[in-house]
């Protein structure tokens, strides 16, 4: 496939649970875990799009002429922008796709590499959910971000081991999933972890640990005084509670307290080049995101993820322009408007 509609075309008649709306914003889905959705009434997922289409962004276009760029870096590993993947298994169980979550990982882990980026991987109840991720990542010279759920800390344990073994450049946490009724009670639990807990997981992985799933500043500074070089602001795609605020609501605050501390990514909602460059201006060093990237991989495997994150890139790079930025530091807080 060529394009990106294509791509998307491709997605609706693989999907079976979610419908891939022409505007991804959780209206369509709400309530539906499993499924796409949002839990409960859904309203954190549209709260989501809502609150990053309250970003309006200011034009300058009286600038000098020079090509722009979206060059960024993950820890010092070049990147060609600063996008990232976010972690996705149960492809079957959230999409009705018939796509295991062992291609699926190959095809978004290997499209990111071609689009010049990295994946974040994921992880399940199966042990298999994770032990396969970080074989492909290995398999790909370690290009990717296994991310552990918060399980049971014998169980992290193996994982960790894992991940180090795959040679990737940094390990993820997604700690917000310790919430989720159905993995406490599952035959491996996961559980909330104490600031002292997270300081020995931090010094388990040897590389920088980030930690997903952080949504205050209160949180934030915990995740320093862990030890963790990087967060993720995320709300889970609102999937882990029902009414909570978005990331880009928080970004900024978060920001402002531990920016120049540790890296700080954010996720939810971003479906295009110019929502990216809103959590850049805010003080973002990057953005994850989850349901695009889905849909690109289900609708053509590694081609349509890297379709989709060069759509991404270019529009981002005309925003850019537009906004008279020639590179990523370019990108200032006076370049966008908040109203909220």
């Amino acid at each position: 496939m060529r394009s990106w509609n294509e791509v998307y075309a491709s997605a609706r008649q693989k999907c079976t649970i979610c419908r891939c709306c022409p505007s991804c914003n959780g209206l369509a889905c709400r309530g539906e875990t499993p499924g796409p959705g949002g839990k409960g009434s859904g309203s954190a997922f549209v709260r989501n799009v809502e609150k990053l289409n309250a970003v309006t962004i200011v034009m300058d276009t009286i600038v000098s002429n020079e090509e722009v760029s979206t060059a960024s870096d993950f820890f010092g590993l070049p990147t060609a922008l600063p996008v990232y993947a976010a972690p996705i298994s149960g492809i079957l169980q959230n999409y009705g796709a018939q796509m295991s979550d062992q291609a699926y990982t190959e095809a978004v882990v290997a499209g990111s590499i071609a689009a010049g980026t990295l994946a974040f991987t994921g992880d399940g109840k199966q042990d298999a959910m994770f032990r396969e991720p970080c074989a492909i990542v290995k398999q790909h010279d370690g290009k990717g971000i296994p991310t552990i759920k918060p399980w049971a800390q014998g169980h992290m344990d193996w994982r960790i081991a894992l991940a180090k073994e795959s040679g990737c450049p940094a390990i993820a946490s997604d700690i917000d999933a310790s919430g989720l009724s159905n993995l406490r009670n599952s035959e491996t639990p996961v559980g909330f972890k104490t600031v002292e807990e997270l300081k020995e997981i931090a010094k388990a992985v040897q590389v920088p640990l980030i930690l997903k799933g952080i949504m205050s500043v209160r949180g934030a500074k915990k995740a320093l005084e862990a030890g963790a070089q990087g967060i993720v602001v995320s709300n889970h795609g609102g999937r882990v509670l029902d009414g909570a605020q978005s990331g880009i609501e928080v970004l900024e605050e978060i920001c402002a307290q531990v920016g120049t501390q540790m890296k700080v990514f954010v996720d939810g909602g971003f479906r295009s080049g110019s929502d990216v460059f809103k959590a850049l201006a805010l003080g973002a060093d990057g953005v994850l995101i989850g349901r695009p990237i889905s849909h690109a991989a289900i609708g053509d495997g590694a081609q349509g993820v890297e379709i989709y994150l060069r759509k991404i890139q270019l529009e981002l790079k005309e925003t850019m322009a537009l906004a008279g930025c020639k590179n990523i530091k370019d990108i200032t807080r006076d370049m966008v408007v908040c109203d909220f």
